[in-house]
């Protein structure tokens, strides 16, 4: 393995789409959301690790879920969390993390992966990533991997390249926002339009340079903890600077305003497992396109819907299609998937209750 091959593998996530499964104290992350036999993170560092040398996996993550962190990955070592005081969006913790990489070692390449998606070819996910690697090695470049569409949709950004581009490393014109379904459909039929997938690739001396460019503020911030980095005054550093920090994404503090940024189309399916309709799709199903997880079911009239209990409960359901079952705990949620966008402003009434 190449010994200067890096990962941020990102974990901080609530995912509360998938209330009530996926909650605050236990996010979708932690999770065997698709009954594999293993949580999301760990099938995420799995993968990584085929590539990259499991050392150089760094996991960053909220204050909280440091021992979850640690349970579900025995093998990491507690110096390899990196641990965030406060919730500041993308671009804070990766600049963070990638400081702290480039002073281990100055010639890292790196991928920033989120912990919660699912990807059914690994090998070819490798291949990618190796090809990305190559590239920025060579290259002052900020890369990604975009996502094939299957359908119009309108829940994701997409990242747009020249048709006349025939490399099969693409340039980046722009980055789109999440369209309405109309702009979605004109995306998806134009054919030079990918979805963001949310993983970045690149090395450590051109993220640094970039976010020296364009968020020199920021920059400033994190730069004042070099000394400490990767000492047993980092802790402390973080502890008190990192709240400073602006509440950015990575995309809009940095990739949308480079000129050097670049898209290899991935040849894996993907999945960012972002609601329960995205889990249905991933899932088992049965004649009538039911999905079931963990749960004894009798179904009579009942379709396209998905259920999900603790404990292998009896569900008897008649007369239902297209909806959310969903049994954990104290929370029975029984929701239309058609308005599983709502489920995040469900979650904040239920939390108040």
């Amino acid at each position: 393995m190449n010994k200067n091959y890096y990962a941020i593998l990102m974990a901080g996530g609530v995912g509360s789409r998938f209330w009530p499964v996926s909650t605050e104290d236990f996010p979708k992350q932690f999770h065997d959301m698709l009954g594999s036999g293993s949580t999301l993170i760990q099938k995420t560092f799995s993968r990584l690790s085929k590539l990259i040398p499991a050392e150089n996996i760094l996991i960053l993550t909220n204050e909280r879920y440091n021992d979850l962190v640690l349970e579900q990955l025995p093998m990491v070592n507690p110096s390899q969390v990196l641990l965030e005081p406060a919730m500041r969006n993308t671009a804070p913790c990766i600049l963070y993390a990638s400081l702290k990489i480039q002073k281990m070692n100055p010639n890292a390449l790196m991928v920033v992966a989120p912990s919660d998606h699912w990807i059914e070819d690994e090998e070819e996910f490798t291949s990618n990533l190796q090809q990305c690697f190559d590239f920025c090695q060579n290259q002052n470049a900020l890369m990604t991997l975009g996502i094939q569409p299957t359908f119009p949709n309108t829940g994701y950004g997409y990242i747009e390249f020249s048709k006349a581009d025939t490399n099969p490393i693409k340039k980046v014109a722009q980055f789109r926002e999440k369209p309405d379904y109309a702009t979605a459909k004109s995306f998806f039929d134009s054919g030079n339009f990918l979805w963001n997938g949310g993983i970045f690739i690149w090395s450590a001396q051109t993220i640094v340079a970039a976010f020296e460019k364009f968020q020199p503020q920021m920059n400033v911030l994190f730069h004042s903890g070099m000394d400490s980095y990767n000492t047993s005054a980092e802790k402390q550093f973080v502890e008190d600077n990192y709240a400073k920090a602006e509440n950015l994404s990575i995309d809009y503090a940095v990739m949308e305003n480079a000129d050097n940024v670049y898209v290899l189309p991935a040849t894996f399916d993907w999945n960012d497992l972002g609601t329960w309709s995205s889990l249905h799709e991933k899932l088992d199903k049965d004649q009538q396109n039911n999905a079931v997880v963990n749960a004894t079911v009798i179904l009579e009239n009942a379709s396209n819907n998905i259920i999900r209990t603790d404990g292998k409960k009896l569900i008897v359901v008649d007369g239902l299609d297209d909806y959310i079952i969903v049994d954990k705990d104290n929370v029975l949620l029984i929701y239309p998937k058609s308005k599983e966008q709502d489920i995040k402003r469900i979650t904040a009434l239920a939390t108040k209750k």
